[in-house]
Order: C-alpha cells, then structure tokens, then sequence
C-alpha cells in the first residue's frame, strides 16, 4: 500500500465520513473501495464505446441475426 495526499471539499469529506461509518469501514477502505468501482464502471464504458465504435465500422446485414431470432422467439 502506499499513502498518498488527496484534497477534498467539506460537504464531499463529510459525506465520504458519513457513508464510510454506515458500512463500518475506514475512510481509507471506504475510498479504496470507491475507486474500485469507478475504475471498474470506467473499463466497462471503454469496452462498450470499442464495441459500438467497431460495429458502426461493419454493414451488418439481416442473415446475420437469423440464426439468433429462434433463440429470441417466445415459446410456444
């Protein structure tokens, strides 16, 4: 682990206190944890913008989803 410097406003500071003692952790752990989640939601919009980005690049035609349309279909 390494320690580092962060500046926050008050209101964020407090709530950041405020939410950290409702999930009985530590401000550090609560930060840690927070910026797990961004990090992760970021990776998953990157990876979703390349995937519309490399789809808009590709002429998709209607056979391609046929095989999938059974699959979609309700049952009967």
């Amino acid at each position: 682990m390494e320690t580092i410097q962060i500046v926050l406003d008050r209101k964020l500071l407090k709530a950041t206190d405020q939410a950290a003692r409702r999930t009985k952790r530590n401000r550090s752990a609560f930060v840690r944890e927070a910026l797990r989640q961004y990090l992760r939601r970021l990776e998953v919009r990157m990876l979703e913008e390349r995937d519309r980005e490399g789809y808009s690049r590709q002429k998709q035609t209607p056979e391609e989803f046929l095989p999938w349309e059974a699959e979609a279909a309700p049952a009967e």
